[in-house]
């Protein structure tokens, strides 16, 4: 990645906090990450995002899908996903520096609709993919971080950076990918509507029938539509989504256990400890105890 670059993140960086954090900057839609080792899987919702790697590597893992992507690439989540995210490349000579920009549809549409021939769309996939940055990528990468330093002209300059990035993702080879985001009739959007139905209803029991009319699909469809974008079924992403929620909430609220399972949705404390072993691999208190010193991490 481009010398500069690295060079005013990590000055950033060492402004902000330090190494080792994950980071808000003055732009609301972006943080930033510095790691100085690799890091184990640390299991996360993902929000519809661009995430970017300016030095190191990182990996992430949805169900059987796994993808790695360094420096000068760039991970694109197109719906909301419970995944495993590590670093995989990082020192202290060489701290892993990434950033993650969260999708704006209303933007993308825009830009989307000012294209004199819009990205072709291919069949349905995964809900995220790993694209080399172009050049013109790049350069809005830079303009954005030096942004940073000046958070009185975030307002005026923020907004045409954004575009312009939009400009070369659509413009790339996964151009077709990202128009599915905000295409309203494409699976893509669909799926995503009932998504973020369930995770603003994730407490109460779900039918899969009542998520495929939010979608405006038949069960059978939508069932096979979901597990292509998301690599899992409608049930195991409810159960994800509760349990990394009951971690939040005993991390960063002291929940005990019984409080968080019967607040994610839980009607028995056990099988909710059972099947939160089963993910995270130790008990609930166990893991929380163990995370409570970054808790601050998980409500960014």
């Amino acid at each position: 990645m481009d010398a500069e670059l690295v060079g005013t993140l990590s000055e950033y960086v060492a402004s902000a906090g330090g190494t080792d954090a994950l980071s808000r900057t003055p732009i609301d839609e972006v943080l930033v990450l510095c790691s100085t080792q690799a890091s184990l899987p640390f299991r996360q919702m993902y929000k519809p995002s661009l995430c970017v790697v300016v030095q190191g590597a990182k990996r992430i893992e949805v169900a059987d899908k796994v993808l790695d992507y360094a420096a000068g690439s760039a991970l694109a989540v197109s719906v909301e996903l419970p995944a495993f995210g590590c670093v995989t490349k990082a020192s202290k000579a060489e701290p892993f520096l990434g950033l993650t920009i969260e999708f704006d549809g209303d933007t993308l549409r825009g830009v989307l609709e000012k294209l004199p021939k819009p990205p072709a769309v291919g069949p349905s996939g995964s809900g995220l993919f790993v694209e080399t940055l172009s050049a013109g990528a790049r350069d809005c990468i830079i303009r954005l971080v030096r942004l940073f330093n000046t958070p009185e002209a975030v307002p005026v300059l923020y907004p045409a950076i954004i575009r312009e990035l939009y400009y070369w993702l659509l413009t790339g080879p996964n151009g077709g990918e990202l128009r599915k985001m905000v295409q309203v009739d494409s699976h893509t959007r669909r799926i995503a509507d009932s998504i973020i139905h369930l995770r603003r209803n994730f407490k109460r029991p779900f039918r899969i029938d009542e998520l495929a009319e939010v979608a405006c699909m038949s069960t059978s469809s939508f069932h096979q539509h979901f597990k292509t974008l998301t690599s899992m079924t409608p049930l195991q992403y409810l159960k994800q989504l509760r349990l990394i929620e009951a971690r939040r909430l005993m991390v960063t609220e002291a929940a005990t256990v019984t409080r968080a399972a019967l607040e994610v949705g839980y009607e028995s404390p056990s099988q909710f400890s059972r099947e939160y072993s089963r993910l995270f691999g130790c008990s609930p208190k166990r893991d929380a105890a163990a995370l409570r010193p970054y808790g601050e991490q998980l409500t960014l």
